[in-house]
């Protein structure tokens, strides 16, 4: 059983900045990707910002050149590293991790979400 642990939500004005982390836990073979996405009132979960092992980062374009995800493959944590943070960018941010079992089977795993506000 993975288990995803997210910190590092809260609220903050306009322009300001918050650093999201989650670390993984349990018994598993690998990890291949980790990432982020958010789900604001109303509407669909979406990607934020992911990382697959050995390729470059993935972000949603509404973040771009704002947001920098970055992994420690060796304590199995992602983090998202959030500036100049806009009222768009208040929601749920969950974690997300897909995992290889004991098993060689592939699961996605997700954090139980952290809530960022971001004041106008």
């Amino acid at each position: 059983q993975v288990q995803l642990v997210e910190s590092g939500g809260g609220l903050v004005q306009a322009g300001g900045s918050l650093r999201l982390s989650c670390a993984a836990s349990g018994t598993f073979f690998r990890i291949n990707a980790m990432g982020w996405y958010r789900q604001a009132p109303g509407e669909q979960r979406e990607l934020v910002a992911t990382l697959l092992s050995g390729r470059p980062a993935n972000y949603a374009d509404s973040v771009k050149g704002r947001f920098t995800i970055s992994r420690d493959n060796a304590k199995n944590t992602v983090s998202l590293q959030m500036n100049s943070l806009k009222p768009e960018d208040t929601a749920v941010y969950y974690c997300n991790a897909v995992v290889t079992n004991t098993q060689l089977r592939d699961f996605v795993h997700w954090g139980q979400g952290t809530q960022v506000t971001v004041s106008s």
